[in-house]
């Protein structure tokens, strides 16, 4: 088995075996970016000096007897969390020269516990995208295509496409990603990987750069379900530095994935029936409720019946939050500056900000500015917040009948890079399926679960209640199982 084809789990088996060493690990990954980078765009920064010297010291650690959870691991961070000494730029031109001073808790997580850190993966500016073609460093590509059509370039879903498509290519055994309305769950399905969207809460926020600070949760990607849990166990945890982190034990997530489903009652919400959706899709999300049912578990039919309004609600909470957060980059403390001799302060924002952010940044920030202004605030905000509401009730009503909801996870496959761009709100409705779950605050897995006619991954969702990690991987790790899940993109090391 060559290095770059381990599970993150059989890295660790093989690692703590002697079979391996994160240096042969590190380097194999380090030559696969160094190979198919130029053409998936996935890594934006490679830190290939500091890697190496971090499995050298790994490899003495577990030498010495000392090996933390995941040690030695080689592993990909979204440009969206701040890592000291390393440039941070969050897909985006404004913040030009920013080199953060400290660590995010999530990433610092994840090197206390011993993983290695090949670098920085491209994502949708500021994370707002579904397709990752919003990066001003360049869009990523997909590393799967379609049978009949190969010279396609396909998307990989965003914002969290770095991520998604290097872990899917082998460049990394696994990848941190941020959520704010699908964020981590559509680019994983996209690209035939898994990935958790943990309750709000679960991981803390602190350094990573904000995009809708009510609804952005940190998650992992990873190859399987049993990966993204191992992962998510170094990643959470209650920080003071967080207001929103929750003070909550962390369960050993990996043990749960072999729970048994026989007994649990899952939800299958009728509104998640679209007109128009996929026959492909349909068929899917039968077949992953027959494997439940094969396994011993009930189906249950639900009714969430706000779920009609969730993408509306989003797209006025998210650019409201959105336009909050980037009032901060103004060329005054940090980033980019732009600026014309004699000019004043309100010229310098101007011409920093034109410069600095891209066509969606802009275009959301407009939105939130709208709906928050005097005229508009109580017409659309404070409605979309009682809207909310009303989502995160259908959920509480629905825990009363069930254990777990399964829904399709994304409406199509991956589509073309020229395909849908044209029109934001199309582009807005990838986030269907997702939007939902980070409104209510709760965990939601993609797991990939099938094929559709051109070759290209589907996937299938498990939402679970809050702080209820446990049952969605036992769920999701269950579709796994019985999808058996074996299918490899064209592009990959």
């Amino acid at each position: 088995m060559r290095p770059t084809d381990h599970t993150l789990r059989g890295a660790l088996d093989a690692l703590a075996t002697g079979e391996t060493t994160s240096v042969k690990l590190t380097e194999a990954h380090l030559d696969a970016i160094a190979r198919l980078n130029p053409r998936l765009n996935a890594f934006i920064t490679v830190t290939a000096e500091k890697a190496l010297e971090a499995a050298r010291a790994s490899d003495a650690r577990r030498a010495a007897g000392r090996a933390g959870p995941l040690e030695g691991v080689p592993l990909a961070i979204k440009d969206l969390f701040c890592t000291e000494g390393v440039r941070t730029t969050a897909g985006s031109r404004i913040l030009d020269g920013f080199v953060p001073p400290y660590e995010s808790t999530v990433s610092g997580n994840l090197l206390r516990d011993g993983a290695v850190f090949l670098g920085k993966v491209n994502l949708d500016e500021f994370a707002m995208g579904s397709s990752n073609t919003t990066s001003a460093f360049g869009p990523v590509e997909n590393p799967w295509s379609r049978a009949n059509d190969p010279g396609t370039r396909l998307v990989p879903g965003g914002s969290s496409g770095g991520s998604a498509a290097a872990v899917a290519a082998r460049l990394a055994l696994g990848a941190t990603a941020t959520d704010t309305g699908g964020s981590i769950r559509q680019p994983a399905a996209l690209c035939g990987i898994a990935g958790i969207k943990p309750t709000y809460g679960r991981c803390s926020r602190f350094g990573i750069v904000a995009f809708a600070s009510s609804l952005d949760q940190a998650g992992p990607v990873a190859r399987t379900v049993e990966d993204c849990a191992i992962l998510l166990r170094s990643m959470a945890g209650f920080d003071p530095k967080d207001a929103t982190s929750a003070e909550m034990p962390v369960p050993d997530f990996a043990a749960a994935c072999a729970r048994p489903v026989k007994g649990l009652r899952i939800g299958v919400p009728r509104e998640y029936r679209l007109d128009g959706m996929p026959p492909e899709i349909e068929a899917l999300w039968r077949q992953g409720l027959d494997w439940l049912r094969d396994q011993g578990a009930e189906t249950v039919d639900i009714s969430l019946p706000h779920t009609k309004y969730a993408l509306p609600t989003y797209y006025i909470v998210a650019p409201a939050e959105a336009s909050s957060n980037l009032a901060r980059y103004d060329g005054v403390r940090f980033g980019q500056r732009v600026a014309e001799p004699g000019s004043d302060l309100r010229d310098l924002y101007e011409r920093t900000r034109a410069a600095g952010f891209g066509q969606e940044v802009r275009r959301r920030i407009m939105i939130g500015t709208y709906v928050l202004s005097a005229g508009y605030y109580d017409a659309y905000y404070l409605k979309a917040q009682k809207v909310r509401a009303l989502i995160r009730r259908d959920f509480e009503q629905a825990w009363g009948k069930v254990d777990a909801i399964v829904t399709p996870a994304t409406p199509s496959a991956a589509f073309g890079m020229d395909e849908r761009q044209d029109d934001p709100v199309t582009m807005y409705l990838n986030d269907v399926f997702t939007v939902t779950a980070n409104l209510a605050g709760l965990p939601g897995l993609a797991v990939p679960a099938g094929l559709d006619a051109q070759g290209l991954p589907l996937g299938l969702q498990v939402v679970g209640r809050p702080f209820d990690e446990e049952t969605v991987f036992g769920v999701g790790a269950a579709i796994e199982r019985a999808a058996n899940f074996t299918a490899l993109p064209g592009i990959r090391a």
